[in-house]
């Protein structure tokens, strides 16, 4: 699961070489609870012609062809991502990162809910894998987050955790070249468990509509 997430680095270094123009988004306000349902920070290929480009997407998949009234996840299982009806045609074409400097889980103790903010220990940018698609409505493409079964101390908060990727598998999970499950596979690794740290924060992250409190992301 990967509901709302962090980010205020704006730092793309790992990108590059690889983006078009990495400094487009250097003068954004940070984000501190970027929730669903809004625009986010994309790194993508428009089309398997283009360069990749940091853009602002909605936080919310539907692809056109499904309809208005159709559902609009914000996670994809990358278990089923490359096979289902639904995100098979994004996994193949059309997968983007989402850079974040780290996510919230809720952990269930005493009857309640506490948030844990959960990052990397060396406080590098995390690029979470996702897949985007055109929605056909007023809206930009849509993105949904691919998550995975948590790994490292992730798995003390939550049973799943957003897909990050290492700095080497960036590229190549933006290259077009590579369309099957297998080859995706061969040339992406997600990042070592042991860099993955967590700790508990306050319960005010619950709010979706405050995004820019730096303190937010505090150890209690």
């Amino acid at each position: 699961m990967c509901g709302r997430y962090a980010f205020y680095s704006m730092d793309f270094s790992a990108l590059a070489e690889a983006v078009a123009q990495p400094d487009l988004f250097a003068d954004a306000e940070p984000r501190y609870n970027v929730p669903p349902g809004t625009l986010i920070s994309v790194a993508r290929r428009a089309d398997d012609e283009a360069p990749v480009t940091i853009e602002q997407l909605w936080w919310g998949y539907r692809p056109a062809w499904a309809g208005a009234k159709a559902p609009q996840p914000i996670n994809a299982k990358a278990e089923t991502v490359a096979t289902s009806r639904y995100f098979a045609p994004a996994f193949k074409r059309h997968r983007c990162l989402i850079p974040a400097n780290g996510w919230y889980e809720w952990l269930s103790l005493d009857g309640r809910k506490q948030p844990h903010f959960i990052t990397r220990s060396d406080s590098q940018t995390l690029y979470l894998a996702g897949i985007w698609t055109d929605r056909g409505d007023d809206l930009a493409p849509g993105v949904a987050i691919i998550t995975e079964p948590a790994r490292g101390s992730a798995q003390e908060v939550h049973d799943r955790m957003p897909l990050a990727l290492d700095n080497d598998s960036l590229e190549p999970w933006l290259d077009p070249h590579f369309t099957e499950r297998d080859a995706i596979r061969g040339v992406t690794r997600h990042i070592d468990a042991g860099l993955i740290r967590h700790w508990p924060v306050s319960t005010a992250v619950n709010k979706p509509g405050d995004d820019r409190n730096a303190a937010l992301i505090n150890p209690l």
